[in-house]
Order: C-alpha cells, then sequence, then structure tokens
C-alpha cells in the first residue's frame, strides 16, 4: 500500500513515467468515428482527427478542455455490439465500472474513480454518478439496461461535477448524446441473428425539412433467450432480455438564431435476473449435522451427527458452542464452473420496465457571442420485478422447509427537471451561468415470498401455491392478486391493497425537490497560453417520504432532511504549444441524504461529500498521429454512506428470506489514483487506442448498528486496484465496383480482483474479455444506397470469471446472551459461497442498409 502523503510528493513523477512508458496495450479508444469529429490536421488525413465533447456545457476541443474524459462514438459502440449499458461492464472504460444491482438487470449499478454506490435502488436514495440523456439528468437507476437509441456518443467525465452537473456526480457524470434531426432524407436499417437465439432491429429515418422542421424516427428491438435454463416448465430461465422501444425528434428552426429540439421517446425492457449458483459447500470445515436424532424421527431441529445434541442450543455462560452445518439436498450441486442449467426449477417471469419521456431543448443567439438555453423534461420509470435469481443455492436446507426468495416489487417514479443556461464569450472570457430545478416523486411495494418447498429429505420439491386462502402472513407467503377467501389487513387501511391477497414486506413513496444556481467564469490572459476558471454551484436539496407498511402491518414511519450546499471549482490550464495542454483542478461533489426503506424504520442518513484535487496532460505528438492524455487525482470523501445488512437464509428461522439494510454515514474514504489513455495512428489504415487506470482507496471501519460486535472494516465495491483497455481498428479500401472497407476491430479488456459487498471480505475474480467485429462496410450500390455486413463476437474467448460473490452463507456470526443462550445469527445458516458470472460468449451476423 502506498503511504498518502508519498502518493502526493510523487503523483506527478508518476505521471510523468506513465507518459515515457505507456503503451497501446495499456490505453483507452476515446473515439474513432469520422463522421463525428472534424478533419484531421495535415491534408493527406493519416493523422487524429479533433473530438468535439459538451463536457463544460459548450461544444469544445476534447484535447483543449481540462477535465478527464473518455469518449465512446458510434463506431466504437457498434464495434464492441454495445446495445445497453450493462455490456459497457466489461471495462469498456477502466475507470468507469458497470455492474447488476444483486442479479437483476432491471436496475444497473454505475461507479466512476471509486464512487460506486452498494444499493441505490429504492425510492428515497440516489446515485454517486449521474447519467445524463441530451443534459437530463435521470432520478433513478431502474429502467437503466433499456435498449440505447441512435447514440452519437457516450461522454464519461471523471471526477465530481459538482458545479456543471450538480448533485449526485460526485464520482462524475456519464452523457448520452443522441443524433438530432439533420433535415435531409436519410434511413439507416439494421438486421441481425446470433446464438442464445438472439435478434436484433433498428430503423433511423430522417425526413426532408419542410416548414423549417426536421422530424427524425428512430426504432429498436433486441432479443435474447437465457443462458442458464430453468427446469421448471412454463418459467423463463435466466440472463434473458427482450427489449423494444421507439424515438420520435423534431428540430424546428423558425428564423436564424432559434433552434428548439422535441423529443418523445418510450421503450419496454423484458428481462430476468442474472442466475446465482452455489461455487463451493461448507468452506470453513464445519461439521455436517443431520435431521435425523437417535429416535428416528426426522425434524427441523440441526444435530451435530450422530448426537442428539442440537447445534444453535442453549448453552452455559462461558461453554464452547457446537457449530454445525446443514447438510445440503441432494438435488443441489456444487458448481466452481458457469452452469447452463438450474439444479432446481423455480417460478419466474421476466421483470418489466417501461422508461419513457419528453425533452425540449431551445437554444436562442441573443448575439454571435453569447446563447441562451432551456432544457425542459418530463420523465418516468416503472418496473414490475419478478426475481428468483438464487433457488436453493442461497439458503439451508430442511426437511419440508420453504426456500428460494421470490423478490417482487413495482417502483413508478416520475420526475420533472427545467434549467435555464447562459453562454457565451466576452473579450478574454468565457462563461456560463444557469439555474435548476428538479422535482420527483417516487413509490414502491415489494414482497419476498419463498416459492419452493422441500419433501422430508431434499430428493423432491413442489412450487408452492401463490393462491393463499385465510389470512396472508409470512409464514405462507402470499404472493399473488386476491381470491374471494383471502383476508388483508392492510385492505381497511390501505385502499392500494384493497381486494389484495398479498403479502407487502415493505411500501414506501417519497418526494425530492432540488434548487439550484451555478456559474463558471473563464479567464484567458492574451498571448500567455494560461486559462483561469472560477465555478460554483447553490444547491437546495430537500427531500421527504413514507414507509407505510413494513412486514404487511401499517406502519408511519417517516423521515424529512434537508441540506444547502456550495460546491466550488478552480482550474488553472496552460496551453504550452498548440498540441500540449496542462491543467490543475480543484472541485467537489456530493450526493444526497436519504432513508433507507428496508431498514423496517425508515432510518435517515445525510448526505456524503467529496473533494478532489487533479493534475493532467493532454498532448498530441508525431505529427498529430499521437495522442497521449494523462490524469492523476486525489479524492477524500466525508461521511460515507455504507450499508449494513442483515439477511436470515436459515430453513429453519421464522424469518428466514427476511432481508434488513440500514444505511449510516459510516465515516471517511480516501481515494487515489491514476490515469493514462494513448492513442496511436501510425498508418491510414491502423489504429491503436487504449487507457490504463490505477485505483487505491482506504475505507473506514464500523459497527454494524443491526448486530453489534466490534467495528468491521468496510469495503468499496466494484473498484479494481488496476484495470486495461486496449484496442485495434484496420480499415482497408477493398476493390470492387463502387468502392468498400474491410474493417477489422479487436479489443481486450482487463480488471484485476474487486470486492462486491461492503461487508465482506471476499473478491471477485480478475476479469478479460475480448470483443471482436470484422465488417464489409459501406458496400455501394447501384441506387446510391451503401451496405455494410459484419460478423462480430462478444467474450470472444468465452472467458468465464466472477463478477459478484458472497461469503454471508459461509461465515456466521453468532451473539449470545449474559446466559449462554444464542440470542441471533447473522445469516442464520451455513452453506457455501454464491456468485454471479460474466456473460458467456455471444456471436451473430448483422445486415446494414443506409440510403
Amino acid at each position: 500500500m502506498q503511504n498518502f502523503s508519498r502518493f502526493r510528493l510523487s503523483l506527478l513523477a508518476g505521471s510523468t513515467l506513465l507518459a515515457l512508458a505507456a503503451t497501446p496495450a495499456l490505453a483507452q479508444q476515446q473515439a474513432a468515428d469520422p463522421a463525428t469529429q472534424t478533419a484531421a490536421p495535415d491534408d493527406d488525413q493519416t493523422g487524429l482527427t479533433d473530438i468535439v465533447v459538451t463536457a463544460q456545457r459548450r461544444e469544445t476541443n476534447l484535447q483543449e478542455t481540462p477535465i478527464s474524459i473518455s469518449v465512446l462514438s458510434t463506431e466504437a459502440l457498434q464495434d464492441r455490439h454495445v446495445q445497453s449499458l450493462f455490456n459497457l461492464a466489461d471495462g469498456t472504460v477502466p475507470s468507469l465500472r458497470v455492474a447488476t444491482f444483486e442479479a437483476r438487470q432491471s436496475a444497473l449499478t454505475i461507479g466512476i474513480r471509486g464512487i460506486v454506490p452498494y444499493d441505490q435502488n429504492q425510492t428515497a436514495r440516489d446515485a454517486g454518478v449521474g447519467v445524463y440523456i441530451d443534459g437530463v439528468a435521470l432520478g433513478k437507476t431502474q429502467g437503466l439496461n433499456a435498449a440505447l437509441f441512435d447514440i452519437e456518443r457516450i461522454e464519461v467525465l471523471k471526477g465530481p461535477q459538482g458545479t456543471l452537473f450538480g448533485r449526485n456526480t460526485e464520482g462524475g457524470a456519464l452523457s448520452l448524446v443522441t443524433r438530432a434531426p439533420t433535415g435531409e432524407f436519410g434511413a439507416r436499417m439494421t438486421a441481425g441473428l446470433g446464438n442464445y437465439g438472439s435478434r436484433n432491429a433498428e430503423a433511423h429515418i430522417d425526413l426532408p425539412a419542410f416548414a423549417n422542421i426536421a422530424l427524425k424516427f428512430d426504432g429498436v428491438y433486441q432479443h435474447q433467450d437465457p443462458t442458464v435454463k430453468d427446469p421448471l416448465e412454463g418459467s423463463t430461465g435466466w440472463n434473458y432480455y427482450d427489449r423494444k422501444g421507439g424515438r420520435a425528434a423534431a428540430r424546428w428552426t423558425p428564423f436564424d438564431g432559434l433552434t428548439a429540439d422535441f423529443s418523445y421517446d418510450y421503450a419496454k425492457d423484458e428481462n430476468t435476473p442474472q442466475y446465482s449458483q452455489l461455487i463451493n459447500y461448507n468452506p470453513k470445515g464445519y461439521a455436517v449435522g443431520s435431521y435425523t436424532p437417535a429416535s428416528g424421527t426426522i425434524g427441523t431441529t440441526l444435530y451435530l451427527p450422530g448426537t442428539t445434541t442440537a447445534c444453535g442450543g442453549t448453552i452455559a455462560a462461558g461453554s464452547t458452542k457446537p457449530v454445525c452445518v446443514a447438510p445440503r439436498a441432494p438435488l443441489v450441486g456444487v458448481h466452481p464452473d458457469r452452469q447452463t442449467v438450474a439444479d432446481v426449477g423455480v417460478p419466474q417471469q421476466p421483470s418489466v420496465d417501461i422508461t419513457h419521456g419528453f425533452t425540449s431543448n431551445l437554444k436562442y443567439k441573443v448575439s454571435p457571442n453569447i446563447e441562451l438555453r432551456s432544457i425542459t423534461a418530463w420523465r418516468g420509470v416503472s418496473t414490475d420485478q419478478w426475481d428468483n435469481s438464487g433457488g436453493p443455492e442461497r439458503s439451508t436446507y430442511a426437511p419440508n422447509a420453504n426456500f428460494s426468495r421470490y423478490s417482487l416489487s413495482f417502483l413508478d417514479q416520475h420526475q420533472f427537471s427545467q434549467e435555464f443556461q447562459a453562454v457565451g464569450s466576452f473579450d478574454q472570457f468565457d462563461f456560463v451561468l444557469g439555474a435548476y430545478y428538479y422535482t420527483e416523486h417516487a413509490t414502491e411495494y415489494a414482497a419476498t415470498p419463498l416459492s419452493n418447498l422441500w419433501n422430508a429429505d431434499g430428493t423432491a420439491y413442489t412450487i408452492r401455491s401463490p393462491i393463499v386462502s385465510g389470512t396472508v402472513t409470512s409464514a405462507n407467503s402470499g404472493y399473488q392478486p386476491y381470491n374471494a377467501s383471502c383476508v388483508n389487513t392492510l385492505a381497511a387501511t390501505v385502499p392500494q391493497f384493497a381486494n389484495s391477497c398479498q403479502f407487502i414486506t415493505r411500501a414506501s413513496k417519497a418526494w425530492d425537490h432540488n434548487y439550484s444556481a451555478f456559474g463558471n467564469l473563464t479567464f484567458s490572459p492574451e498571448g500567455t497560453g494560461l486559462h483561469f476558471t472560477a465555478g460554483g454551484r447553490f444547491t437546495k436539496d430537500k427531500r421527504h417520504g413514507n414507509l407505510y407498511v413494513v412486514n404487511n402491518v401499517v406502519q408511519g414511519f417517516s423521515f424529512e432532511n434537508s441540506v444547502n450546499r456550495f460546491d466550488p471549482m478552480f482550474n488553472i490550464a496552460y496551453d504550452a504549444t498548440p498540441d500540449m495542454h496542462f491543467y490543475a483542478k480543484y472541485s467537489t461533489g456530493f450526493r444526497a441524504g436519504g432513508a433507507n426503506d428496508r431498514s423496517q424504520s425508515f432510518n435517515a442518513f445525510g448526505p456524503e461529500s467529496v473533494k478532489s484535487y487533479e493534475i493532467g496532460a493532454k498532448m498530441d505528438f508525431l505529427d498529430h498521429r499521437a495522442r497521449l492524455n494523462l490524469a492523476g487525482y486525489i479524492m477524500n470523501r466525508s461521511n460515507t454512506q455504507f450499508d449494513f445488512d442483515l439477511f436470515d437464509t436459515s430453513a429453519t428461522s421464522p424469518t428466514n428470506g427476511s432481508h434488513i439494510e440500514q444505511t449510516q454515514n459510516a465515516g471517511d474514504t480516501k481515494i487515489r489514483g491514476i490515469e493514462a489513455d494513448l492513442t496511436l495512428k501510425p498508418t491510414r489504415e491502423l489504429t491503436l487506442t487504449g487507457s490504463y487506470a490505477y485505483t487505491y482507496w482506504k475505507a473506514p471501519s464500523a459497527v454494524n448498528p443491526l448486530t453489534g460486535g466490534l467495528p468491521q472494516q468496510l469495503y468499496i465495491v466494484y473498484t479494481p486496484t488496476n484495470a486495461a483497455s486496449g484496442a485495434i481498428d484496420y480499415v482497408l479500401p477493398v476493390p470492387v465496383a463502387g468502392g468498400a472497407n474491410l474493417r477489422i476491430h479487436l479489443d481486450a479488456n482487463y480488471a484485476s480482483s474487486q470486492y462486491s459487498f461492503q461487508l465482506e471480505p471476499t473478491k471477485t475474480d480478475p476479469s478479460f474479455v475480448v470483443n471482436g467485429r470484422i465488417a464489409l462496410a459501406d458496400i455501394e450500390m447501384k441506387n446510391g444506397s451503401t451496405v455494410t455486413l459484419s460478423i462480430w463476437s462478444r467474450n470472444l474467448l468465452d472467458h468465464t470469471y466472477i463478477y459478484r460473490r458472497s461469503d454471508a452463507n459461509s461465515s456466521p456470526v453468532l451473539n449470545y446472551g449474559a446466559n449462554g443462550a444464542l440470542v441471533s445469527t447473522n445469516y442464520g445458516g451455513i452453506l457455501g459461497d454464491y456468485a454471479n458470472f460474466n456473460p458467456p460468449r455471444t456471436f451473430g451476423g448483422e445486415v446494414s442498409v443506409k440510403f
């Protein structure tokens, strides 16, 4: 581990060494789409082109923008066959980490530079990295895995963006920019087939402008069959998706200076979670117990083998506690490698995520140097979640016991935002001024029934009826709409659940209101090459909510919090030459506070904040055939939000399947890192690109408020110490009638092992994923259209690795009272580690036609 003070002193030296030692294998593709870049600086077009970004709320050259940014162009997304944001989980941008929340695809965990939330998948919680579509912030992580529409580029803004983008961007921002209408007729259509029954189709149509109005329509369809099969007839397997959506955009230019963009999008994503499988059994080597004592009667009490001494029974104070492991059901296997068929069938249907929104983006040039802007947006997301990811793999076995936690949830969120901006220049000054308002309302109710029932010896099982006769309780775990004999105590007091026979684990609702004013001012003294930027954002954030059902009982838990905050930013940039730029930056950001609706009391917590110190260099050399960008940073995070949980997996426990979670501001976190991006274009045909990211962090220790005991070390999830990505792109003209190009792309992405749970010291596997694509592109046809034929593969080498791993069921924490009696058991049984594997190799072919 590096010493912090030495790190401060050696940061600049380390960046210099990287500049000398960087290789194409340790580099990040910034962009490679000529259609979205300006002309190369040399006449023969063999040099690297300029890349335009909007990270500072104005169009600027990437190399002259004094912050760390990675850009993925349309071409880069096509080459990697990126259809949704989850496809970026392979490490395409090393500083950007993408993973599923739990095992489900319907919500994504997104982090940058070690700012990675654990569980923001709730009504009153936020992420630490903001996701934006055409400048509009998305309030919830649910629905983020929907199909991508016609994306022009994705900008990954690294480090706190609290000044121009606001709250919840303490790690950075992910900005998606769509293609605008052109006003000229054009059409692009793509159709493809692949393994696992995959198929995809896209249509993008631009219509000729009329009455100064240009229209554009996009349609997307994506499908993949399960990669892990469910043995239960009629149920859907795991890692399945079926996505479809459409988008309509209009650009109105009634007179010179005014541009009005309007768009509406709607997307539906049906999906099932990744499979959670058992990768070992009893790794601690405890004695395997028995449910059959000497009398021969099978019961639910676990005994030490060959005895009638119960494991977990009352003992005298100071005595040694007998510990044994529940036997593994005969149907449950141990699978250290990726499964293709589950051991036990469970009821599962696809979750359904629906996202929709309307955006109005107005720009008016008051003068050649000043532009006024307005961004108005209404957005919403609803998720109907059916997540049965583990079967018997995540709970212990007991005779005639219920098992397989079916995580059901319905969430509905609506948001409105309004932003005004004034962007301009005068003399030696550039400025951005703005005001912002955001409000949202989110509701959710959830249930976690157990869907299966073992027989007496674990050799068979039955599916439990979802229809309940009589009163719904946690024991019978009813989870479907009512029948005539149903009795529900919620119906009389909560109209939402009238005529319902559903056992509600929790139901909550929350409101959020955010007001802010911001500005950036850059002074560039003439003839010096220096640029001094100062910025700030004042934010008032108010949130309140209610947790009104807990375990099927009406409750009155509520919370309310507010914060007034100012986030400054200072940046000094120096243009040493037209091709060499250096900068030093100080900035802050924060993640809003909220409340945890899994806490059973809606426990509230405050905001966390980050102070960041960054230096960087952006350099073109070798006559614009080489580009090297470097950044080194130090981030100090205060009042870090950590989640403490208690998940009962004991088959004999009355609270089996219960998940209790509490969030608190546990302390300070230190994060340091170095990033290097390199692009080489030695010839007109060949481009080598890539990136490397080193991240060091130190998290605090804290006492688990749910279990007590001694302080335990906390961990930052999905943050590898070393991550790298590299790519080779080769374009060769093909001598056919009309002309065509042979395009060959190969990329490789690596990440070292990392933690996936904030309370567990267990690490995932290192990852190494190779993707490839070969295309015969732009074949000119007689009617003026062009055709592209391509074959692609994701995870070309079929590398298998664990991206999420838990040993919670392998290491119980036993707590005793003064009389020696067992008071509580954290993770009530012992089975083994369970894990989620990365998707297997997929491949296919596509045909694209452009008119």
